[in-house]
Formats: C-alpha cells, sequence, structure tokens
C-alpha cells in the first residue's frame, strides 16, 4: 500500500499525464517528486507520509481564510445535503451574483463559470463580439488560463517550463494576439497606432502574479483605460489572483480603475471551482440567451460552490483580515530580504498585501525581462531547504506565495527564522539538513 509521496507519484505517473493533473504541481523547475497531501486545516499541511508543512502557496491563491474554515465548510456540506448539481437554475446563484455585484461596483451583470480559464476566454469572446474586431492585446508574462489565444507568451507554468507558447495552439489564433512588455505604455500606445481599428480588448492582470509578484507602475492601469477607451475597444481585468486579494472587492475598484470587463475565481470560490465574467449590463447582455455571443456550462453556478464562495466573501467583508495580511506580509517581506543580504544571498522581495515573491536577482522586478534574470536554481534550492525546515511554497520561481487569515504572527517569525537558516546553506553551497518528521 502506498504511503509516501514517491509511492503515489510512482503509481500516478502511471495513470495521469506527467503523475500531476495540473503542470504547475510538478517539481520539475525545483527538483524532486511532488508532495501528495492527506488533509490540511488552517495553515498546516499534512502529506501522504503524515508530515505537517506550514503552507504558504494556500492553494495558488484561493484559500485567503485557510483550509477547511469551519463556516466554509458547513456552508458548503449544507448546500451538499440539498443536492450536488442540477442543471437547473437555484436561488442560491442569484444571491451569489446579487453579492458580487454589491460589492464590485460596475458589475451590472454577472456570469457564472467554473474556472478561470473558462472566465477569460467568454470575456475575449464577449470583447470581440461586442465590437465587432478580433485582436487582443495581453502582456508578456501575464497568464489569463489555457485557453490559445491566452498561451501567447504566457506566465506561470507555461513559464516555468521554458516554453514561449504550446503545442496545438494554431497560426491564426496566434496571429491575432499583440504581446506588449508588462508596464509599458508606450508599446500598447505604438500598437494602437498601426492596428486600434482591429483590437477588441487588451487584458492585463492588474497586479502580475504569474512571473512572480509584478506591480503596476503608477500610470499603467490608468493608461490602459485611458488608451482603451480612446480606440474604442474594451479594457479586461483579469482578477483571477487579485479578487478580494486586498480587499473586499477588486484591486481596479480599491485604486480607481474601471475597466469594462472583470474576471473573477479563486478567492469567490472559497476553494471550490467557480469563477465569473461581469461588467456592465450594456456589454454583459450581449451574451446568450439575450444576446449573439454563446456560452455555456453545464455546472455554472454549482449550489455547493456558490455557497463556499459566499460564506468566503461574507467572512472577508465581517473580519476585515486585509490590514493584518499587509502586516504579516511585510514582515516576512523584511525578514528575507535581512536574511538574505546577511548571508550574501541576492534577493528582491517584492510584497503586496499578504503576497510576496522571493526574486533571487538584484535586478528590480518590473516586467517579464526582469524576472527572467532570476538564478532560478538558487530558488529551487530555497525551496527544498524550505521545505526540509516544514515549509511549503510554490514550486516555481515564477509564483507567488500567499499568507492567509489562518497564519499567525509565530508562523512569520518561525518562517524568516527558517529562511535565514536557508539562506546561509545557498551561500556555502551546502545541501539542506534532512526533513524534519514535522
Amino acid at each position: 500500500m502506498s504511503t509516501t509521496s514517491s509511492e503515489w507519484f510512482a503509481r500516478a505517473t502511471r495513470v495521469i499525464p506527467g503523475g500531476v493533473n495540473s503542470p504547475v504541481r510538478a517539481f520539475g523547475a525545483v527538483g524532486g517528486d511532488p508532495l501528495f497531501v492527506r488533509s490540511a486545516r488552517g495553515a498546516r499541511l499534512i502529506t501522504a507520509e503524515g508530515r505537517e508543512l506550514t503552507d504558504f502557496c494556500g492553494s495558488w491563491g484561493p484559500l485567503i481564510l485557510g483550509h477547511a474554515r469551519p463556516e466554509v465548510v458547513a456552508a458548503l456540506a449544507a448546500a451538499a445535503l440539498e443536492g450536488t448539481s442540477f442543471g437547473i437554475s437555484t436561488p442560491r446563484e442569484v444571491e451569489f451574483a446579487e453579492l458580487l455585484c454589491r460589492l464590485v461596483p460596475g458589475l451590472d451583470r454577472v456570469r457564472l463559470v467554473s474556472s478561470g480559464t473558462e472566465a477569460v476566454m467568454t470575456a475575449l469572446r464577449l470583447a470581440r463580439g461586442f465590437t465587432g474586431r478580433n485582436r487582443i492585446v495581453k502582456f508578456d508574462g501575464c497568464y489569463h488560463g489555457h485557453s490559445d489565444a491566452m498561451l501567447v507568451s504566457a506566465g506561470s507554468g507555461v513559464l516555468t517550463g521554458g516554453l514561449a507558447s504550446s503545442a496545438g495552439v494554431p497560426a491564426g489564433v496566434v496571429a491575432d494576439v499583440f504581446v506588449a512588455p508588462y508596464n509599458d505604455l508606450a508599446a500598447v500606445e505604438a500598437l494602437f497606432g498601426r492596428h486600434g481599428a482591429d483590437i477588441a480588448a487588451v487584458i492585463v492582470e492588474p497586479v502580475a502574479g504569474n512571473m512572480g509578484l509584478v506591480r503596476p507602475a503608477a500610470d499603467f492601469l490608468a493608461g490602459l483605460r485611458d488608451i482603451t477607451r480612446r480606440a474604442g475597444a474594451l479594457l479586461i481585468c483579469d482578477e483571477v489572483i487579485t479578487g478580494f486579494r486586498f480587499g473586499p472587492t477588486t484591486y481596479g475598484h480599491l485604486h480607481g480603475v474601471h475597466p469594462d470587463l472583470v474576471c473573477l475565481g479563486k478567492i469567490i470560490g472559497g476553494g471550490l471551482p467557480i469563477a465569473a465574467v461581469g461588467g456592465s449590463a450594456g456589454i454583459m447582455e450581449r451574451l446568450a440567451p439575450l444576446g449573439p455571443v454563446y456560452q455555456a456550462g453545464t455546472l455554472s453556478g454549482n449550489p455547493v460552490a456558490v455557497a463556499a464562495g459566499r460564506a468566503t466573501l461574507e467572512i472577508l467583508t465581517l473580519e476585515n483580515p486585509y490590514p493584518r495580511l499587509a502586516e504579516l506580509g511585510t514582515v516576512i517581506a523584511r525578514g528575507l530580504a535581512d536574511g538574505a543580504a546577511r548571508a550574501g544571498v541576492t534577493l528582491q522581495v517584492p510584497c503586496l498585501g499578504g503576497v510576496f515573491t522571493p526574486f533571487f536577482t538584484g535586478r528590480a522586478v518590473g516586467n517579464l525581462a526582469d524576472a527572467k534574470t532570476c538564478d532560478t536554481a538558487a530558488y529551487g534550492a530555497f525551496f527544498r531547504g524550505m521545505l526540509t525546515r516544514g515549509f511549503y511554497l510554490p514550486p516555481s520561481q515564477f509564483e507567488v506565495a500567499f499568507v492567509s487569515a489562518a497564519h499567525t504572527a509565530d508562523d512569520a517569525r518561525r518562517f524568516v527564522g527558517a529562511a535565514q537558516e536557508t539562506f546561509v546553506d545557498i551561500a556555502a553551497g551546502r545541501p539542506p539538513p534532512p526533513q524534519s518528521p514535522s
């Protein structure tokens, strides 16, 4: 009987491509076999071996309240007892859509879907159908799911794997996507100067999270809003990661940037698969059954996922954990920077709220070209060293780490202490110590 992660991985490789159901779960970029998790609660994971790890990945962002928050579990369990799926409209999905529209000003209508990829795919089709134009502008290193058009110069797992795009993406799809450097308004202006009449939309992560944490320059998002408005194109903010991460609404609303369409996911499902695309009534009502832009999904508005999402958003609104997340994130970022400097390890640690990335480079990271200067081998050593000391991080230099409401000041202190020890090992070229049993 399999009892270790390595044994489970060996079994998985015989029935699952690469042994994982999402490439970002593989450990190819950091070395070793991927973890298999038996259970989790709060800020702790329990591996197949029974090891306890403090989790700073948080299921790649959805678990802002931590694992298995009792109120969220109770809400989804109660919903499941009434039925897990109907393929028929339910009061729960109406109430959830009303909640999203209330929390995100500018959302007149919301269409619920099952994944961030699906939300983006719908937003792009809607933008093309609304404007009558075909071309899209995206940014180098931003990841918007795995639909064909968005795998052109993508970040996240595609970047970690060293791929510029993906096999199976038709040349005709690529031809309709322009790619600009993140934070480069001049490049966007130039694209619109040559092709503005053909561009349906610009899609952007308001805070890039799929080449590591890259903050927008002061005028970047407002500049995109101005360019698209003048050209009659739509601005799409992909807030799958950032939505409800920095406050009980979208990042755009917090910073006075109002896109035409918003994609939401991750946090709005409380750990279950749900996402949404929303915007003004005039645009959203071009979707079927009212308009000619088709979109459908058997599990859209799933009652169990909606229940978990509603419970999560209500807790975030009531408890307002955001100042504390930001405080813990700052403690971690400063501790990492100080520890690396003392050990003689080159490091940049951008932090926003409870989100951070330890970039192993001496160059401030403002776009993908900067991120690619990172020493990915050093990150791999850091990942392994932290794992042996009981901390789980994203297994890629080009992802972001998350603090949750379940983390404590002691978790942050222990994390910084373990990182300082790991930096000393990296500077000395030593392997990490043996894994602790718990």
